[in-house]
């Protein structure tokens, strides 16, 4: 199995894609690179067998609705009276936002209402070339990718998981103590760059998804997350994704 990890970002400085070969029971870290384009992350993720984006796959569903009335001139989706907390929270936070925020205590940044949304318009258009070229783009994750949250996945596999960016060593020792996963050449970059310590993370996900052991939308969670996104969180420790 090969997979696939993209740390998104607006730009592609700071976008970076890992490749993880998984075989006999070993895992080797075959390619990673920082400042790559859409055309690279395209063929990264079509030349895998999963691959996870750590991005938003999709905005929420209110959200949407009230800027397209909004745009008719008529936003009907109004806060009710007094209520217009709870409204604003709504168009904010997807519904795999507030699961993620009620199971594991950590809060998405909200795609709507914050810069995440530069690098979600770029993710929009990478999901329609890959649809474009034939992959299967499931939002819910069931097809070739999945949404991948590289704090959630550290938090399970019990690492440091706030405020570690640009002071990641210790999560690449961590990562180093495992000997089934081979890191070869590409540490000196993981160390350097949080993105590209992220586009592994998004990998090691990636292969979570794969089998069978990662966070899944529940029947009444599916139609939403397939518009929305929907942010796969292992289910299990790292040694059990050999």
């Amino acid at each position: 199995m090969l997979t696939a990890g993209v740390d998104l970002a607006a730009a592609d400085e700071r976008t970076a894609v890992a490749s993880i070969a998984w075989t006999g029971g070993r895992a080797v870290l075959r390619d990673l690179r920082l400042g790559v384009s859409d055309a690279e992350i395209v063929d990264a993720v079509l030349g895998s067998d999963k691959a996870g984006i750590d991005c938003a796959l999709g905005w929420p569903e209110p959200f949407t609705r009230m800027l397209a009335a909004h745009r008719e001139g008529h936003a009907t989706d109004l806060p009710p009276p007094g209520g217009g907390a709870a409204w604003r929270r709504a168009m904010v936070y997807r519904t795999t936002d507030e699961v993620v925020r009620a199971t594991f205590g950590l809060i998405p940044l909200s795609v709507s209402a914050d810069r995440l949304a530069h690098a979600a318009m770029r993710c929009a258009a990478l999901l329609a070339m890959l649809a474009g070229a034939g992959a299967d783009v499931d939002r819910a994750g069931a097809g070739l990718i999945v949404e991948a949250y590289p704090a959630a996945s550290l938090h399970r596999w019990g690492l440091a998981h706030r405020g570690y960016k640009g002071r990641h060593d210790a999560l690449v020792d961590a990562l180093r103590a495992h000997e089934w996963l081979d890191l070869g050449g590409h540490e000196p970059l993981m160390r350097a760059s949080h993105d590209a310590f992220d586009a592994v993370i998004a990998a090691l996900t990636a292969r979570a998804a794969a089998v069978g052991k990662a966070t899944r939308p529940g029947p009444e969670q599916l139609p939403v997350a397939r518009v929305e996104g929907w942010i796969a969180v292992p289910t299990a420790g790292l040694d059990e994704l050999r």
